[in-house]
């Protein structure tokens, strides 16, 4: 299905693994334990959503929209996050394992206990993100981050990009 407002639906007894879900509309919608895993979310949106416990498993989040959403307890492992935008999330017991993140928009978001092992990142947006308890970063792959803004970047690179992170993690 493309371009499906999905606000207006009752998603709790759906089985959306697997699905084609591009375009999509699931903003202000209040998900719990929804099955995501292996789908093809691309271009959706998911602003001011809260996530609880939800799998996106191996799912392709290209260009999706979480700002301002709320997610605790959210499986993203070998997802592809490429230009996708946490602007102002919330990330909370997330499961961040092998994912990539190529020019992801973490601005203002808030990652607190989530692991980030294998993980990739490109020219990933981090200005004003807020650290905390951050496990694998011994792991992950910095490419580069920007700690600029779109405008004006600041990219720091491979093991100086490593640095801030270690820095910066509360």
């Amino acid at each position: 299905m493309e371009e499906v407002d999905f606000r207006n639906f009752d998603l709790s007894d759906k089985l959306l693994e697997q699905a084609n879900l591009v375009e999509c509309i699931f903003d202000n919608l209040d998900l719990k334990g929804i099955d995501f895993h292996a789908s093809l979310l691309c271009s959706s949106t998911y602003k001011n959503t809260t996530f609880d416990n939800c799998d996106f498993y191996k799912s392709d989040l290209s260009y999706t929209d979480f700002s301002n959403a709320d997610l605790k307890g959210v499986r993203f492992s070998k997802s592809d996050c490429s230009e996708a935008i946490f602007k102002r999330a919330e990330l909370t017991n997330c499961n961040l394992v092998n994912v990539g993140f190529l020019l992801t928009d973490f601005r203002n978001a808030t990652l607190d206990n989530v692991d980030i092992s294998a993980s990739r990142f490109k020219k990933t947006l981090f200005k004003g993100v807020i650290l905390k308890n951050i496990k694998g970063i011994d792991e992950a792959y910095f490419h580069s981050i920007n700690i600029g803004t779109l405008e004006e970047p600041i990219l720091l690179e491979k093991e100086q990009a490593k640095k801030w992170i270690l820095e910066n993690c509360l």
